[in-house]
């Protein structure tokens, strides 16, 4: 039985609502739009339950904020009832696009304003809401989820704050290690991966792809990305390689120890379309020598795909490995900001997440499984038949 059906023979645990972070305010609109078309779809034959009240709504968002002082210390605010809600938290915490002023200087809001103004609006529903979810697409400092030394282990110090403040559900994508949701083993915590949506978004893009071992090839940058790159190969039914990293351990260069060379290992590339597959584009400078290299062994194009592209050093080195012809597309989610430059970059697509999310939230909402949420590939089977008829 599908999630859809599901949804129409059960009732939720409480009234949804839903609030977007500022820096969440568009792909939580999107969110809402599918939830209300879904819900005005739904055939739900027990209608009279008191549970049933504003199931099918306009709008599933809730007003909040969180204005700042002129010192820069700030408060979170909620404008409307939120008493006895399934209440979920929307927060994008790598929005560097907002501003805000100290003392009349410009600051630029970093990850730790946003997750201190998401700790805000859990404090302003405490006691108040149902239950609390909240739906991080990016793991607030996921990077640093693992201790080597003498160092902070800033991940799992952030997912105890969570619950300790009442949060039940913590949902996010691609956590560069979900791991680290042992810091946190009597919580929900779930880390989905847009693998559907990366074919979809593809196969629209490139309308003559061939998804076959003797044209396709599923390319992993380094051994850290090696789950992700075999899921694709096998789920498509094509062949992989993998890149290892070579790194100068003696030195550390912005916080990391610089990357020497880049070793490959796998089968001839020539004439196939390579598919780079990772969980982040930081400042791109690994994934774009991996491109060239792929160019070098005389791929045919190479295609980048990425969950979240922060693109932290712009992208002058993206134009510039697209016009010498190094790489033909890149395909990030809307999971995190955009600059308008990306958006508007002829090679760059991307994988709209509104939709998955959307029915992430209706069933949390419900109660129901979300097993085969979380397994696309009888989805992507289906959307691979249809393609190649």
């Amino acid at each position: 039985m599908t999630n859809i059906a599901l949804l129409e023979k059960t009732l939720p645990v409480a009234p949804l609502k839903i609030i977007a972070l500022e820096g969440c305010t568009a792909l939580s609109q999107k969110v809402n739009d599918y939830i209300v078309s879904f819900r005005k779809n739904t055939e739900n034959e027990i209608t009279e339950s008191s549970r049933y009240v504003n199931y099918q709504a306009d709008n599933y968002l809730a007003k909040s904020s969180c204005p700042r002082f002129g010192s820069g210390e700030a408060k979170g605010v909620i404008a409307e009832s939120i008493r006895g809600m399934d209440l979920f938290i929307m927060v994008d915490v790598c929005n560097y696009s907002l501003t805000y002023t100290v003392n009349g200087h410009v600051n630029h809001m970093s990850p730790d304003d946003h997750f201190q103004d998401l700790k805000r609006i859990i404090s302003a529903a405490y006691g108040k809401a149902h239950r609390i979810s909240v739906i991080m697409p990016f793991l607030y400092e996921s990077r640093q989820h693992k201790r080597t030394k003498r160092e902070s282990l800033d991940c799992a110090l952030a997912l105890e704050e969570l619950q300790e403040m009442g949060v039940t559900n913590i949902i996010t994508f691609d956590a560069h290690d979900p791991r680290v949701q042992n810091s946190i083993p009597l919580n929900g915590f779930d880390s989905f991966n847009p693998a559907y949506q990366f074919i979809k978004a593809l196969l629209r893009a490139e309308p003559d792809l061939k998804v076959d071992k003797e044209h396709l090839m599923i390319i992993s940058p380094d051994e850290g990305a090696m789950h992700r790159a075999v899921y694709f190969s096998n789920v498509l039914g094509v062949d992989m390689g993998m890149f290892y990293k070579r790194r100068d351990y003696s030195i550390v260069v912005n916080g990391k120890n610089p990357i020497v060379a880049h070793e490959f290992l796998g089968d001839d590339v020539t004439g196939k379309t390579v598919i780079i597959m990772d969980d982040m584009i930081s400042s791109g400078e690994s994934m774009l020598d991996v491109a060239k290299q792929l160019k070098e062994r005389n791929a045919d194009r190479v295609i980048v795909c990425s969950t979240f592209g922060l693109f932290t050093d712009g992208l002058e080195k993206f134009d510039e490995y697209y016009e010498k012809g190094y790489i033909s597309r890149v395909v990030t989610t809307n999971l995190t900001y955009l600059p308008q430059a990306i958006l508007d970059s002829p090679y760059f697509t991307i994988a709209d997440m509104s939709k998955f999310i959307a029915l992430i939230i209706d069933s949390i909402n419900h109660d129901i499984s979300i097993g085969k949420v979380m397994s696309p590939t009888d989805k992507i089977h289906q959307l691979l038949e249809r393609y190649r008829k």
